[in-house]
């Protein structure tokens, strides 16, 4: 299962241990809950965590005073304290609880957010660095795709995007799991490409794949939202995208648009873009909306269809050929 990079600092956990033996048994009914879910308590105001402890919000108060903060605001505080990137998205889901919109407020913020994000990962995208990401994936014998989470669909969309222009493009994640796509990264070397897409909240299960390119001798390319991200030290190039939204982790527009950007310049940079736009046009046309004049048919059908319809044809003209004779 895909778990957060990110640690918690143990301050409050070492104070918890100092004040244990001074600490009432409601006092410690509290330690424990704190304890067993720091992440949680870190979101919870204090009528939540009393209720959630089954205390009173006085008790819960008074718990913080034990562990000489100034009140619960100090305390908590000090245990958001290694969590700011998990809990960021929770606060200002919880802000915006605060002052609600309407519908079309919200659709309206939404996508000035996408907006603002695609023109700010504009503004600051290395242009070199996308020459050198579409340099490795053109030369790369493969090209090894990971992401998880909400990034799972994202690189999806980036393989989709360049199968058509490179030789093998492979999607790790499946439903065997991270371990069988390390286990695909076995056959990888220097002359393949590892690409990774994490953003907050990171997944340990990406930035350890990452390591096992790098250890196969793969070039690592990161698509991620800024220097500290943990991919960005394992990466050879690492191309950012700005990802801020008010009500989700993260925005998922901008990332799309720097994948779109990415997968066009590498089918233009491809040996013949023209010849394999067609053959892909050609591969597809029994599926496609009125291709040779068919209905529209899908799944296997069309392509059954599109052959007996030919057969049809074919049989109508012999028909006709033999009345003129």
């Amino acid at each position: 299962m895909s778990t957060p990079v990110d640690t918690p600092g143990t301050t409050v956990a070492q104070r918890i241990a100092q004040a244990l033996p001074r600490l009432t048994r409601s006092h410690r009914q509290v330690a424990d809950y704190v304890l067993e879910h720091p992440l949680q308590v870190a979101t919870l105001p204090i009528d939540e965590l009393a209720t959630a402890a089954g205390v009173s919000v006085a008790t819960a108060n008074r718990f913080a005073r034990a562990l000489d903060f100034d009140g619960y605001a100090t305390f908590r505080a000090e245990l958001v304290r290694g969590f700011e990137s998990l809990v960021a998205p929770v606060e200002r889901l919880r802000g915006n609880l605060e002052h609600p919109s309407t519908v079309a407020e919200v659709f309206a913020t939404a996508l000035d957010e996408s907006r603002r994000n695609i023109e700010a990962t504009r503004q600051t995208l290395d242009y070199a660095a996308c020459e050198a990401a579409v340099e490795h994936i053109g030369k790369a014998r493969s090209v090894y795709i990971a992401g998880f989470g909400a990034s799972g669909w994202l690189a999806g969309l980036l393989q989709h995007g360049l199968d058509s222009s490179c030789r093998d493009v492979r999607l790790l994640p499946g439903v065997s799991g991270v371990t069988h796509a390390a286990r695909a990264l076995m056959h990888a070397g220097p002359e393949d490409v590892f690409i990774g897409l994490t953003f907050p909240r990171y997944l340990t299960d990406t930035v350890l794949l990452a390591q096992v390119a790098r250890e196969q001798g793969c070039s690592v390319i990161a698509l991620t939202d800024r220097p500290t991200s943990p991919m960005a030290p394992l990466a050879d190039v690492a191309l950012y995208c700005q990802t801020e939204t008010n009500y989700r982790p993260n925005c998922e527009t901008s990332v799309l648009a720097l994948v779109e950007a990415l997968t066009s310049a590498v089918a233009l940079r491809a040996p013949d873009p023209v010849q394999s736009a067609r053959r892909t046009l050609q591969v597809l046309r029994p599926w496609l909306h009125g291709a040779n004049g068919l209905p529209r048919i899908d799944g296997i059908a069309a392509r059954t269809a599109a052959t007996s319809g030919t057969a049809a044809l074919n049989g109508a003209a012999k028909k006709k050929k033999k009345a003129s004779r």
